[in-house]
């Protein structure tokens, strides 16, 4: 069977927040889950009801879709985005980081063939990226960039994740912050990066630093260290303005001349009400827009560069 409706694959804390924002865009869907816990968590709280079964039962019970959003945990989701090209779903927006390898990403690439699959790196849509872009339009492009991967071993550790995803922590996690620096400062081109340190549940990495240029001309330098205090972090350099996204939530400026730091004044009441850049991520999304898109191709590539950053090669 096919159809032109719209899946919401999942019913955990990510797919709540998609389901908050077309039910704000009026939109009309289905929402496909595993198990019947989370399922019950997400009937309480929005009122929908969740057919449970996975993918494989609802492509036998339903109608397929054009295009699903898929958010369920990141150890399932290239196999369930894989399935879902399989049985003709032509457009996907799949939550980051699309799968735990460059192999596994490849693989849905490969099954995605002409469809079209973006990964769901909702920075990217953030209010505060969005004034950054326009300031470094204006000021004629980044000259060079900085920017933070730490995370907070002490908060992420007790969480009860599957082992695979923790062992791929960097592209679970740190890749969030990373694909915003290299979405706005370009593609390392010609760059090394150094890895040190190694927790008990990510034994080969936890100082991470790296240096380089991009395909854009700019330099860039990066640091991180999951065994010390710190946030992740994004500091841009234009010839006019050093622009500050730290958190990446808020953007403050320094002027040329100037030592003075200013906070940008955003019009952010949909980051606010809604979990940040996921409205303007899933707007765009559905009316076709992918400006600012992370295509499934971009991605395959990026993978290789995060591993090497995280030494997992």
């Amino acid at each position: 069977m096919s159809g032109t409706g719209l899946w919401l694959v999942g019913s955990g804390s990510m797919a709540l927040a998609y389901s908050a924002v077309m039910d704000d865009l009026e939109v009309d869907y289905e929402v496909v889950g595993r198990g019947n816990e989370s399922a019950d968590d997400f009937e309480a709280v929005t009122g929908r009801t969740v057919r449970i079964g996975g993918v494989e039962r609802a492509v036998r019970e339903l109608p397929v879709p054009d295009t699903a959003i898929v958010a369920v945990t990141v150890d399932q989701l290239a196999s369930t985005t894989r399935a879902l090209l399989q049985t003709g779903v032509s457009r996907i927006l799949l939550e980051k980081p699309g799968g735990l390898s460059r192999q596994q990403v490849g693989s849905v690439m490969e099954a995605a063939g002409d469809a079209y699959v973006a990964i769901a790196y909702n920075r990217r849509q953030y209010v505060s990226v969005h004034a950054a872009r326009q300031a470094i339009e204006e000021d004629g492009g980044v000259t060079s960039f900085a920017f933070e991967v730490t995370e907070w071993p002490h908060a992420t550790e007790p969480i009860q994740l599957a082992q695979s995803t923790r062992n791929r922590w960097f592209l679970a996690q740190s890749s969030h912050v990373v694909d915003l620096a290299f979405h706005l400062g370009g593609r390392p081109t010609d760059w090394q990066p150094w890895t040190s340190g190694g927790l008990p549940w990510h034994r080969e990495s936890s100082r991470f630093a790296g240096a380089g240029v991009t395909d854009l001309g700019a330099t860039f330098s990066y640091h991180g260290d999951w065994e010390g205090p710190g946030q992740w972090g994004l500091e841009i350099f234009t010839r006019k303005r050093r622009l500050i996204l730290r958190p990446l939530e808020e953007l403050q400026t320094m002027h040329l001349g100037s030592l003075e730091v200013t906070t940008t004044t955003v019009d952010d009441d949909l980051d606010q009400r809604f979990k940040p850049g996921i409205h303007r991520q899933t707007s765009a999304f559905l009316n076709g827009d992918n400006t600012h898109a992370c295509l499934i191709a971009e991605h395959e590539e990026n993978m290789g560069i995060y591993e090497m950053m995280a030494g997992y090669q």
